[in-house]
């Protein structure tokens, strides 16, 4: 079965996210939505996640659609507001690192099931191959978002102390 109109919109739209994000976590190890890339991943990952709906074939896939979509309004939502607590900043950074999370496990997955054209590298959900992966997604996202937490609570304290 060949990828339809919106599912090409689906996967060409959301592709330059995955570059978009893997620049913002190595240059500001995290997503950084005051940036020129920043606001990019946001519309890449918007578009992706909107165009996940028309294409869903397992109800699990609109579900993850669903928490992408709550996590990228709540991370960017905060981003507007620029709220000067503290807390808000952690919050931003955990939601932005769960979209990044949920856009390699369905991209990954996708990729190992289509992939090569006629003989996949997966054939099964439950291949080890394919839980081997989605298992070091989560670790990285386990280890990680409290990584990200410690650098932002060290900037901040180094830049309380050097302002007193």
């Amino acid at each position: 079965m060949g990828i339809s109109p919106i599912g090409w919109l689906h996967t060409l739209g959301s592709l330059p996210a995955i570059p978009l994000a893997i620049y913002m976590l190595v240059k500001h190890g995290r997503i950084a939505p005051e940036t020129g890339a920043g606001r990019a991943y946001f519309w890449f990952m918007l578009l992706g996640v909107l165009t996940v709906y028309p294409i869903a074939h397992q109800p699990v896939s609109s579900i993850v659609a669903t928490i992408t979509l709550v996590f990228l309004l709540i991370g960017y939502g905060i981003a507007l507001l620029r709220p000067t607590k503290r807390l808000w900043t952690y919050i931003q950074t955990i939601s932005l690192s769960v979209t990044v999370f949920f856009l390699m496990v369905p991209t990954v997955s996708e990729s190992l099931r289509r992939l090569p054209v006629g003989d996949p590298l997966v054939t099964d959900l439950k291949d080890p191959l394919l839980l081997g992966v989605q298992g070091a997604l989560f670790l990285a996202l386990i280890v990680g978002v409290p990584l990200q937490v410690r650098a932002l609570y060290k900037q901040r304290f180094h830049r309380d102390q050097v302002a007193h």
